[in-house]
């Protein structure tokens, strides 16, 4: 991956975590998946989502796809908590040069460095980078 598209997306991810109701950070994380590893890119969405939320010590979460709301975007999800769908993280899928870039943002609370070294344990991640 270019040095100008990590840049950009970097910043762009930055821009996404301005102050608004709740403090939010974010990663993004390289992916060694492929445009055509639709299914691999979901399985390892779901890996993400169970480690942020056990980071975030809200209970359970489920996956919210949106398709069925219009502020929606494709391939833009949300883990929502079960007991009340409370906010949890937010993840973009980005196809960036040939491979997946996922770009996740989620309540400041989980100590960041446990949480990448978490994800950048599960096999198609390729390195995280830390959005504060």
């Amino acid at each position: 991956m270019s040095k100008t598209v990590d840049d950009d997306l970097y910043r762009r991810t930055v821009a996404l975590l301005e102050p608004g109701e709740i403090e939010l950070a974010g990663m993004i994380i390289h992916t060694t998946l492929s445009g055509t590893e639709d299914l691999e890119m979901q399985e390892l969405t779901v890996d993400i989502n169970e480690i942020v939320a056990e980071h975030a010590e809200k209970g359970e979460c489920f996956i919210y796809a949106g398709n069925d709301d219009s502020d929606f975007a494709s391939n833009q999800f949300q883990g929502l908590t079960l007991t009340d769908e409370e906010f949890v993280w937010e993840c973009q899928q980005l196809l960036r040069d040939g491979s997946f870039d996922l770009v996740w943002y989620y309540e400041a609370e989980p100590n960041q460095e446990t949480l990448a070294k978490d994800v950048e344990s599960l096999e198609s991640v390729d390195r995280v980078t830390l959005v504060p």
